[in-house]
Protein backbone atom coordinates (compact mmCIF):
# COMPACT_ATOMS: atom_id res chain seq x y z
CA UNK A 1 0.00 0.00 0.00
CA UNK A 2 3.13 2.51 0.97
CA UNK A 3 4.48 1.83 -2.32
CA UNK A 4 0.79 2.71 -4.57
CA UNK A 5 0.33 5.55 -2.24
CA UNK A 6 4.03 7.38 -3.49
CA UNK A 7 3.64 6.19 -6.67
CA UNK A 8 -0.05 8.15 -6.30
CA UNK A 9 1.71 11.27 -4.69
CA UNK A 10 4.39 11.39 -7.57
CA UNK A 11 1.68 11.06 -10.32
CA UNK A 12 -0.71 13.39 -8.66
CA UNK A 13 2.46 16.08 -8.47
CA UNK A 14 4.17 15.86 -11.64
CA UNK A 15 0.34 15.36 -13.27
CA UNK A 16 1.23 17.67 -16.77
CA UNK A 17 -1.08 19.01 -18.98
CA UNK A 18 -0.24 18.51 -22.98
CA UNK A 19 -2.99 20.75 -24.98
CA UNK A 20 -4.78 19.06 -28.21
CA UNK A 21 -7.45 20.26 -30.75
CA UNK A 22 -9.43 17.57 -31.02
CA UNK A 23 -12.60 16.27 -33.11
CA UNK A 24 -14.85 13.31 -33.48
CA UNK A 25 -13.89 13.21 -36.99
CA UNK A 26 -12.01 15.15 -38.77
CA UNK A 27 -14.29 15.04 -41.96
CA UNK A 28 -16.96 17.58 -42.21
CA UNK A 29 -19.67 18.61 -44.59
CA UNK A 30 -20.27 22.13 -45.75
CA UNK A 31 -22.55 24.12 -44.38
CA UNK A 32 -23.11 22.42 -41.15
CA UNK A 33 -22.66 23.23 -37.34
CA UNK A 34 -19.15 21.57 -35.85
CA UNK A 35 -17.70 21.90 -32.35
CA UNK A 36 -13.53 21.18 -31.67
CA UNK A 37 -12.86 20.15 -28.37
CA UNK A 38 -9.89 21.69 -26.71
CA UNK A 39 -8.44 19.50 -24.21
CA UNK A 40 -5.71 20.08 -21.46
CA UNK A 41 -4.44 16.85 -20.15
CA UNK A 42 -3.39 14.01 -22.77
CA UNK A 43 -4.71 13.22 -25.82
CA UNK A 44 -7.21 11.29 -24.08
CA UNK A 45 -8.60 13.07 -21.08
CA UNK A 46 -8.66 16.60 -20.30
CA UNK A 47 -8.10 17.64 -17.02
CA UNK A 48 -9.34 20.89 -16.74
CA UNK A 49 -10.84 23.73 -19.20
CA UNK A 50 -8.66 26.86 -20.64
CA UNK A 51 -9.32 30.54 -19.67
CA UNK A 52 -10.54 32.73 -22.75
CA UNK A 53 -8.33 35.07 -21.30
CA UNK A 54 -5.10 32.70 -21.21
CA UNK A 55 -5.99 32.39 -25.01
CA UNK A 56 -3.71 35.09 -26.68
CA UNK A 57 -5.12 34.02 -30.39
CA UNK A 58 -7.50 31.33 -31.73
CA UNK A 59 -8.25 30.65 -35.04
CA UNK A 60 -9.99 29.57 -37.65
CA UNK A 61 -8.37 29.70 -41.50
CA UNK A 62 -10.44 28.44 -44.74
CA UNK A 63 -10.63 29.33 -48.04
CA UNK A 64 -7.28 31.73 -47.85
CA UNK A 65 -9.23 33.73 -45.13
CA UNK A 66 -8.40 33.72 -41.16
CA UNK A 67 -11.06 34.39 -38.88
CA UNK A 68 -10.76 35.01 -35.09
CA UNK A 69 -12.82 33.24 -33.10
CA UNK A 70 -14.81 35.18 -30.95
CA UNK A 71 -15.61 34.52 -27.40
CA UNK A 72 -19.43 33.49 -27.77
CA UNK A 73 -18.20 30.27 -29.83
CA UNK A 74 -16.44 28.84 -27.23
CA UNK A 75 -18.27 27.12 -23.86
CA UNK A 76 -17.05 24.15 -20.98
CA UNK A 77 -18.56 21.09 -20.50
CA UNK A 78 -16.95 19.34 -17.74
CA UNK A 79 -13.29 19.51 -17.91
CA UNK A 80 -13.38 20.35 -21.68
CA UNK A 81 -13.24 23.70 -23.49
CA UNK A 82 -15.51 23.46 -26.61
CA UNK A 83 -15.09 25.77 -30.08
CA UNK A 84 -18.53 25.63 -31.82
CA UNK A 85 -18.51 27.05 -34.99
CA UNK A 86 -20.28 26.61 -38.68
CA UNK A 87 -18.26 25.22 -41.73
CA UNK A 88 -18.47 27.27 -44.76
CA UNK A 89 -17.09 26.68 -48.37
CA UNK A 90 -14.91 23.03 -48.65
CA UNK A 91 -11.46 22.65 -48.05
CA UNK A 92 -8.66 22.13 -45.96
CA UNK A 93 -9.09 24.04 -43.20
CA UNK A 94 -6.67 24.67 -39.94
CA UNK A 95 -7.90 25.94 -36.64
CA UNK A 96 -5.38 27.25 -33.92
CA UNK A 97 -5.00 27.82 -30.33
CA UNK A 98 -2.21 29.96 -28.95
CA UNK A 99 -2.22 30.50 -25.21
CA UNK A 100 -0.18 33.42 -23.11
CA UNK A 101 2.78 32.72 -21.27
CA UNK A 102 2.65 31.69 -17.59
CA UNK A 103 5.35 31.18 -14.72
CA UNK A 104 5.54 27.60 -12.34
CA UNK A 105 8.38 27.34 -9.99
CA UNK A 106 9.37 23.66 -9.03
CA UNK A 107 11.94 21.90 -6.80
CA UNK A 108 14.70 20.29 -8.43
CA UNK A 109 12.88 16.94 -7.66
CA UNK A 110 9.50 18.19 -9.33
CA UNK A 111 11.43 19.58 -11.91
CA UNK A 112 13.67 16.53 -12.71
CA UNK A 113 10.49 14.45 -12.81
CA UNK A 114 8.57 16.49 -15.14
CA UNK A 115 12.01 16.54 -17.66
CA UNK A 116 11.70 12.40 -17.21
CA UNK A 117 8.22 11.83 -17.22
CA UNK A 118 7.36 14.31 -20.24
CA UNK A 119 10.36 13.15 -22.75
CA UNK A 120 12.43 16.20 -22.12
CA UNK A 121 15.54 14.23 -22.42
CA UNK A 122 18.14 16.62 -23.61
CA UNK A 123 17.29 19.29 -20.87
CA UNK A 124 17.64 16.53 -18.00
CA UNK A 125 20.70 15.77 -20.24
CA UNK A 126 22.04 18.71 -19.42
CA UNK A 127 21.21 19.21 -16.21
CA UNK A 128 23.13 15.81 -15.12
CA UNK A 129 25.93 16.24 -16.93
CA UNK A 130 26.17 20.02 -15.08
CA UNK A 131 25.64 18.71 -11.66
CA UNK A 132 22.09 20.83 -11.63
CA UNK A 133 19.87 18.27 -10.63
CA UNK A 134 19.60 20.20 -7.63
CA UNK A 135 18.49 22.88 -8.59
CA UNK A 136 15.11 24.41 -8.90
CA UNK A 137 13.87 25.69 -11.34
CA UNK A 138 11.34 28.82 -12.14
CA UNK A 139 10.10 28.21 -15.81
CA UNK A 140 8.10 30.45 -18.39
CA UNK A 141 5.44 28.29 -20.21
CA UNK A 142 3.29 28.67 -23.37
CA UNK A 143 1.49 26.06 -25.40
CA UNK A 144 0.44 26.34 -29.48
CA UNK A 145 -1.82 24.18 -30.69
CA UNK A 146 -3.50 23.23 -34.07
CA UNK A 147 -5.53 20.96 -35.89
CA UNK A 148 -6.35 20.33 -39.38
CA UNK A 149 -9.62 18.93 -41.38
CA UNK A 150 -11.15 18.60 -44.14
CA UNK A 151 -14.52 20.18 -45.42
CA UNK A 152 -16.38 18.49 -48.40
CA UNK A 153 -14.24 16.59 -51.28
CA UNK A 154 -11.96 19.68 -52.58
CA UNK A 155 -8.51 20.19 -51.30
CA UNK A 156 -7.46 23.96 -50.60
CA UNK A 157 -3.79 24.89 -49.72
CA UNK A 158 -4.70 26.53 -45.92
CA UNK A 159 -3.08 23.22 -44.68
CA UNK A 160 0.31 25.03 -44.88
CA UNK A 161 -0.95 28.50 -43.44
CA UNK A 162 1.91 29.19 -40.78
CA UNK A 163 -0.31 30.95 -38.12
CA UNK A 164 2.84 32.89 -36.63
CA UNK A 165 3.14 30.48 -33.29
CA UNK A 166 6.34 30.73 -31.38
CA UNK A 167 6.49 26.84 -31.66
CA UNK A 168 4.19 25.37 -34.85
CA UNK A 169 4.18 22.11 -36.84
CA UNK A 170 4.21 22.76 -40.89
CA UNK A 171 3.31 19.64 -43.21
CA UNK A 172 4.60 20.24 -45.97
CA UNK A 173 1.87 18.02 -47.66
CA UNK A 174 -2.16 18.07 -47.27
CA UNK A 175 -2.82 15.07 -44.65
CA UNK A 176 -5.93 14.60 -46.97
CA UNK A 177 -3.79 13.70 -50.08
CA UNK A 178 -2.32 10.92 -48.24
CA UNK A 179 -3.72 7.47 -47.29
CA UNK A 180 -2.73 4.95 -44.52
CA UNK A 181 1.09 2.80 -45.85
CA UNK A 182 1.98 6.65 -46.46
CA UNK A 183 4.51 9.23 -45.07
CA UNK A 184 3.99 12.76 -44.11
CA UNK A 185 6.96 15.13 -43.67
CA UNK A 186 5.73 17.88 -41.25
CA UNK A 187 8.39 20.97 -40.38
CA UNK A 188 9.10 22.35 -36.98
CA UNK A 189 9.01 25.83 -36.82
CA UNK A 190 10.79 27.95 -33.80
CA UNK A 191 10.29 31.59 -34.08
CA UNK A 192 9.22 30.92 -38.19
CA UNK A 193 12.88 29.25 -38.52
CA UNK A 194 13.32 25.59 -38.84
CA UNK A 195 14.67 23.95 -35.38
CA UNK A 196 16.73 20.98 -35.69
CA UNK A 197 17.51 18.09 -33.41
CA UNK A 198 14.28 18.52 -31.48
CA UNK A 199 12.55 15.68 -29.73
CA UNK A 200 8.85 15.09 -30.88
CA UNK A 201 6.68 12.30 -29.84
CA UNK A 202 4.13 10.56 -32.46
CA UNK A 203 0.90 8.60 -32.15
CA UNK A 204 -2.73 7.75 -33.09
CA UNK A 205 -5.95 6.79 -32.28
CA UNK A 206 -7.42 4.02 -34.26
CA UNK A 207 -10.98 5.03 -35.93
CA UNK A 208 -13.32 2.31 -35.74
CA UNK A 209 -13.06 0.77 -38.94
CA UNK A 210 -9.25 0.89 -38.29
CA UNK A 211 -6.75 -1.12 -41.03
CA UNK A 212 -3.23 -0.78 -41.10
CA UNK A 213 -1.30 -0.63 -44.39
CA UNK A 214 -0.23 -4.07 -44.71
CA UNK A 215 -4.31 -5.49 -44.02
CA UNK A 216 -5.07 -3.14 -47.58
CA UNK A 217 -1.86 -4.40 -49.98
CA UNK A 218 -2.40 -8.34 -48.52
CA UNK A 219 -5.74 -8.02 -48.93
CA UNK A 220 -6.95 -9.62 -45.64
CA UNK A 221 -9.67 -6.45 -44.53
CA UNK A 222 -12.03 -7.90 -47.11
CA UNK A 223 -14.60 -6.19 -45.24
CA UNK A 224 -18.19 -4.69 -45.37
CA UNK A 225 -18.18 -1.79 -43.60
CA UNK A 226 -19.88 1.76 -44.00
CA UNK A 227 -17.49 5.25 -43.75
CA UNK A 228 -18.78 7.76 -41.53
CA UNK A 229 -16.30 10.40 -41.54
CA UNK A 230 -14.46 9.22 -38.84
CA UNK A 231 -16.53 7.99 -36.15
CA UNK A 232 -14.51 7.09 -33.68
CA UNK A 233 -14.37 4.57 -30.60
CA UNK A 234 -12.68 4.61 -27.25
CA UNK A 235 -9.17 2.80 -27.83
CA UNK A 236 -6.01 3.68 -28.18
CA UNK A 237 -3.10 2.31 -29.98
CA UNK A 238 0.66 2.74 -30.26
CA UNK A 239 2.41 3.00 -33.18
CA UNK A 240 5.19 0.47 -31.76
CA UNK A 241 2.43 -2.07 -30.44
CA UNK A 242 4.97 -4.33 -29.13
CA UNK A 243 5.98 -1.58 -26.64
CA UNK A 244 4.09 -1.02 -24.00
CA UNK A 245 2.81 2.46 -23.31
CA UNK A 246 5.28 4.44 -21.15
CA UNK A 247 3.42 6.72 -18.41
CA UNK A 248 4.99 10.29 -18.10
CA UNK A 249 3.98 13.40 -16.36
CA UNK A 250 4.73 17.02 -15.13
CA UNK A 251 3.42 20.40 -14.78
CA UNK A 252 1.26 22.17 -16.73
CA UNK A 253 -1.30 25.19 -16.63
CA UNK A 254 -1.75 26.74 -13.32
CA UNK A 255 -5.79 26.72 -13.65
CA UNK A 256 -6.64 25.10 -10.15
CA UNK A 257 -8.30 21.44 -10.69
CA UNK A 258 -7.94 18.50 -8.67
CA UNK A 259 -6.89 15.12 -8.95
CA UNK A 260 -8.96 11.61 -7.83
CA UNK A 261 -6.77 9.13 -9.32
CA UNK A 262 -6.14 5.31 -8.96
CA UNK A 263 -3.55 3.28 -9.76
CA UNK A 264 -5.35 1.66 -12.91
CA UNK A 265 -5.62 5.64 -14.35
CA UNK A 266 -2.09 6.19 -14.04
CA UNK A 267 -1.82 4.42 -18.24
CA UNK A 268 -4.75 6.95 -19.00
CA UNK A 269 -2.29 9.72 -18.64
CA UNK A 270 0.78 8.91 -20.74
CA UNK A 271 2.30 11.17 -22.75
CA UNK A 272 5.49 9.78 -24.62
CA UNK A 273 2.95 7.25 -25.87
CA UNK A 274 3.64 5.78 -29.35
CA UNK A 275 6.88 6.75 -31.67
CA UNK A 276 9.97 8.95 -30.52
CA UNK A 277 11.58 11.26 -33.56
CA UNK A 278 14.33 13.67 -33.72
CA UNK A 279 13.93 16.44 -36.63
CA UNK A 280 16.98 16.64 -39.04
CA UNK A 281 18.83 19.58 -39.58
CA UNK A 282 15.94 21.12 -41.88
CA UNK A 283 13.41 20.69 -38.90
CA UNK A 284 11.95 18.29 -40.65
CA UNK A 285 10.79 14.44 -39.36
CA UNK A 286 8.53 12.16 -41.46
CA UNK A 287 5.86 10.29 -40.06
CA UNK A 288 4.47 6.67 -40.97
CA UNK A 289 1.07 7.04 -41.28
CA UNK A 290 0.49 2.99 -40.58
CA UNK A 291 -2.98 2.60 -39.64
CA UNK A 292 -6.29 4.42 -40.46
CA UNK A 293 -6.94 6.72 -37.07
CA UNK A 294 -6.07 10.20 -35.68
CA UNK A 295 -2.58 10.91 -35.46
CA UNK A 296 -1.01 13.80 -32.95
CA UNK A 297 2.51 14.95 -32.19
CA UNK A 298 3.88 16.57 -29.18
CA UNK A 299 6.76 18.37 -28.02
CA UNK A 300 8.07 20.73 -25.71
CA UNK A 301 10.98 22.83 -26.32
CA UNK A 302 12.33 23.99 -23.12
CA UNK A 303 15.87 25.92 -23.33
CA UNK A 304 17.81 28.00 -20.29
CA UNK A 305 16.65 31.34 -19.49
CA UNK A 306 18.94 34.46 -18.86
CA UNK A 307 15.64 36.80 -18.09
CA UNK A 308 15.09 38.01 -14.12
CA UNK A 309 13.40 35.84 -11.77
CA UNK A 310 13.51 32.80 -14.76
CA UNK A 311 16.02 29.85 -14.77
CA UNK A 312 14.15 27.83 -17.92
CA UNK A 313 11.30 28.82 -20.53
CA UNK A 314 9.52 26.08 -22.52
CA UNK A 315 7.17 26.34 -25.50
CA UNK A 316 4.75 23.08 -26.12
CA UNK A 317 3.51 22.50 -29.73
CA UNK A 318 0.83 19.64 -30.57
CA UNK A 319 -1.24 18.76 -33.76
CA UNK A 320 -3.90 16.57 -34.91
CA UNK A 321 -5.48 15.21 -38.41
CA UNK A 322 -7.01 11.87 -39.24
CA UNK A 323 -6.15 9.54 -42.13
CA UNK A 324 -8.33 7.49 -43.54
CA UNK A 325 -7.15 4.06 -46.57
CA UNK A 326 -7.52 4.85 -50.00
CA UNK A 327 -10.47 2.37 -52.02
CA UNK A 328 -7.87 2.39 -55.32
CA UNK A 329 -6.45 -1.39 -56.65
CA UNK A 330 -3.48 -0.25 -54.82
CA UNK A 331 -5.09 -0.30 -51.32
CA UNK A 332 -7.66 -2.95 -51.00
CA UNK A 333 -10.84 -4.78 -52.57
CA UNK A 334 -14.23 -4.80 -51.15
CA UNK A 335 -15.55 -8.19 -51.40
CA UNK A 336 -19.13 -8.72 -52.19
CA UNK A 337 -19.37 -11.98 -53.69
CA UNK A 338 -18.55 -15.33 -52.17
CA UNK A 339 -14.62 -16.27 -53.87
CA UNK A 340 -15.70 -19.09 -56.33
CA UNK A 341 -19.15 -18.37 -56.43
CA UNK A 342 -21.89 -17.36 -59.23
CA UNK A 343 -21.97 -13.88 -59.86
CA UNK A 344 -25.27 -12.34 -58.36
CA UNK A 345 -26.39 -10.92 -61.62
CA UNK A 346 -26.63 -14.57 -63.19
CA UNK A 347 -29.33 -15.23 -60.47
CA UNK A 348 -31.36 -12.19 -61.52
CA UNK A 349 -31.28 -13.21 -65.06
CA UNK A 350 -32.50 -16.69 -64.04
CA UNK A 351 -35.19 -15.22 -62.14
CA UNK A 352 -36.63 -13.01 -64.91
CA UNK A 353 -36.00 -16.48 -67.34
CA UNK A 354 -38.10 -17.94 -64.69
CA UNK A 355 -40.90 -15.44 -64.28
CA UNK A 356 -41.58 -14.71 -67.86
CA UNK A 357 -41.97 -18.45 -68.69
CA UNK A 358 -44.51 -19.11 -65.93
CA UNK A 359 -45.88 -16.24 -67.54
CA UNK A 360 -46.46 -17.57 -71.16
CA UNK A 361 -47.50 -21.20 -69.19
CA UNK A 362 -50.24 -19.85 -67.68
CA UNK A 363 -51.44 -17.69 -70.43
CA UNK A 364 -51.16 -20.77 -73.28
CA UNK A 365 -53.11 -22.69 -70.51
CA UNK A 366 -56.05 -20.73 -70.60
Amino acid sequence: MKKIAIVLIVFILCSSHDMYLKMETYFLSPDTDATIQLYNGTFNKSENVIDRDRMQDASLVGNGVRTQVENAQWSEKDSITLLHFRTKDVGTWVAGVSTAPNNIELTAEDFNNYLEHDGVLDMLDQRRKNEQLDTDAVEKYAKHVKAIFQVGDEKTNDWQTKLGYPLEFIPLSNPYDLNTGDTLKVKLLRNGEPLADQLVYTDYKGTKNEHTHEQHVNNTASHDHEHTNGDTTEHTHSNNTDQPKKETHSHGNSEEHTHDHDAEEIEAHAHTSGDQLRTDSDGILNINLEADGIYYLRTIHLVNSQEEGLTHESNWATLTFEVTHGHGEDTHVHTHDEEGGIPSYVYWIGSFVLLGGLFFWFNRKK
